[in-house]
């Protein structure tokens, strides 16, 4: 039970990591992503960009850490779902590197080639569509459905919060279809309402893991079984 606790605030803290880690990268990014042309042709704010970079570097260590430290105990819920939830971070850090990559192409041609300003283009779209894919699509099925479900069925945090993502996770995934298929635009007013349940699923599971751990009357925590089947459960109660 103490290990459990542990890593649950472990699992708090790199959750509320990620959030001041991937907010500001992606203001840090703007003067890239808003005006690439520009930015290749002008005086350029690299050091702003590097900083960025940085960030979405630890983003991607915090990220595949919610993941692995939480492993140990969904896992005894539904070992599939929870090396699935590995599987969706992993995925989604590889868009947020790609999107890396693209930003360092970006700066490296203000420095080399400020002429090639129809590539800077190509490379902020590249940006662009692994936010989308990663975090706009990817988190939908890992931190929505997959880590919302193996919370909502293990117990370990208030089912109410569960729910959040068992909703939000949907939400972010057709959010995402809708800007695949034109159908509203990225960062449009029916996109980021459609991120609201999500948003608040994520930094609520991480502020209640990290400052109460797991609920400590979870059956996989306090008996190390799983809870569904009503045989388990009849075991675990007993």
């Amino acid at each position: 039970m103490a290990e459990d606790q542990r890593n649950a605030r472990i699992f708090g803290v790199l959750f509320l990591i990620t959030f001041v880690t991937s907010v500001p990268a992606l203001g840090l990014y703007q003067p890239v992503l808003d005006d690439p042309a520009g930015y290749i042709a002008g005086g350029g704010k690299d050091s702003q960009i590097y900083l960025g970079v940085l960030l979405e570097l630890l983003l991607i260590i915090a990220n595949v850490g919610t993941a692995v430290v939480v492993f140990p105990i969904l896992r005894r819920q539904n070992e599939v779902l929870a090396l699935g939830y590995v599987a969706a971070r992993i995925v989604e850090c590889v868009f947020i590197a790609a999107g890396i990559v693209a930003v360092l192409g970006i700066v490296s041609l203000r420095q080399d080639s400020p002429d090639a300003s129809d590539l800077a283009v190509s490379l902020a779209a590249i940006k662009d569509w692994t936010f989308l894919l990663g975090p706009g699509f990817i988190v939908g099925w890992g931190n929505g459905l997959i880590l919302g479900y193996l919370m909502y069925s293990s117990r370990l945090v208030p089912r109410p919060m569960a729910w959040l993502g068992l909703v939000g996770g949907p939400l972010i995934i057709l959010s995402g279809i809708g800007v695949l298929f034109d159908w509203w635009d990225a960062g449009s007013t029916v996109q980021s309402i459609a991120t609201i349940p999500e948003f608040i699923w994520e930094l609520s599971l991480g502020i209640y893991a990290a400052v109460w751990g797991f609920r400590r009357d979870s059956p996989i925590l306090s008996h190390g079984l799983r809870v569904d089947t009503p045989a388990r459960v009849e075991a675990a109660a007993t």
